[in-house]
């Protein structure tokens, strides 16, 4: 089969379009036909050497996927060669099939193409598993998204809102902010303008949950930013490493923050996630009151291009890569 490797540690050149052995499911997996791949910051990281797969995953890029099951391996049930599929994956998705646990398997929900369907299960198992597992948002909460036009943010807008809560953005333009109030969100604040913290404390008096891509850089500004008994998921680090905790703003608000990775997580750990999501998310994109934000199209095979303009920072939503021109 083809799929993309990495020649060298860099920038998006070091992508090329190969032939590598076909992968082969083992017991508990199927093999995935690919119709659509995504593209997440993640994958960034891997191409440039700062995120090498787990032990045990494909070294091939890529996090989730859509496509139709070909193949079964031993002791898979519930699965059928021919059903339409997606999946989270460890890694292995810019390729043109791919061997995924079932346990990782979702139907393509009702309301949405199989090209589509490539875009939700690593933000849905994401959002869900932070947003309401770890970090419990309820109706009439107050949810605080950062990064708010990305993969991510336009799906937690959605979730968000389709639980009951009052929804508020961070983006870095006026135009990125009106999209994400068509998506639901109630508050939108333009981080190179204002500031996040007095916006949101005006507005609502502070944030139930926080769901951070920023890390060190707002690690102070967010405390400030929560309510009483708040609640700050960090899931990533584009804003650095290192950070000074206020131990007394933490104390005095009674709150707690939890940082987390999909990735890493042990299968049977992914396997409880994707079939809470399943439960409980899956029948609200059904019905249309989540859906994928699809900000642009990339054939696989031009996965350069893609990484490119993911790092411009221009899309909203997220870029799929297409395995059939």
């Amino acid at each position: 089969m083809r799929a993309i490797t990495i020649r060298e540690p860099g920038g998006p050149e070091v992508l090329v379009w190969s032939e590598v052995p076909d992968p082969q499911p083992a017991p508990g997996e199927v093999l995935v036909e690919t119709t659509a791949t995504a593209v997440n910051r993640a994958d960034l990281l891997q191409r440039q050497g700062y995120y090498p797969p787990p032990p045990g995953a494909s070294d091939i890029l890529g996090l989730e996927c859509s496509g139709t099951i070909v193949e079964l391996g031993e002791g898979v049930e519930g699965w059928q060669v021919g059903d339409e599929v997606c999946a989270l994956l460890a890694g292995g998705g810019y390729a043109e099939k791919i061997a995924v646990p079932a346990v990782q398997l979702l139907p393509v929900p009702a309301e949405v193409n199989l090209v589509a369907a490539a875009g939700l299960p690593e933000v849905a198992c994401t959002v869900w598993s932070n947003v309401v597992l770890d970090a419990g948002l309820h109706e009439g909460q107050v949810l605080l998204i950062h990064g708010g036009a990305g993969g991510i943010g336009t799906h937690a807008i959605q979730v968000g809102k389709a639980l009951g809560a009052t929804v508020a953005v961070t983006a870095g333009s006026d135009e990125r902010l009106e999209r994400c109030r068509q998506l639901g969100a109630d508050i939108a604040i333009n981080y190179r303008e204002q500031d996040f913290v007095a916006e949101l404390k005006e507005a609502t008096g502070g944030a139930d949950v926080i769901l951070d891509n920023m890390g060190a850089s707002y690690l102070d500004r967010n405390l400030d930013a929560l309510a009483t008994g708040g609640r700050l998921a960090i899931i990533g680090m584009q804003g650095g490493l290192k950070a000074e905790l206020n131990i007394g703003k933490l104390i005095g608000k009674r709150a707690s923050i939890m940082a987390t990775t999909l990735r890493a997580r042990p299968v049977e750990d992914k396997g409880r996630i994707v079939a809470d999501v399943r439960r409980n998310l899956w029948p609200l994109v059904d019905h249309g009151s989540v859906h994928p934000v699809v900000g642009q199209l990339v054939p696989l095979a031009e996965a350069a291009d893609a990484h490119r303009i993911l790092e411009e920072g221009s899309v909203f939503g997220k870029i799929l890569l297409t395995a059939h021109s």
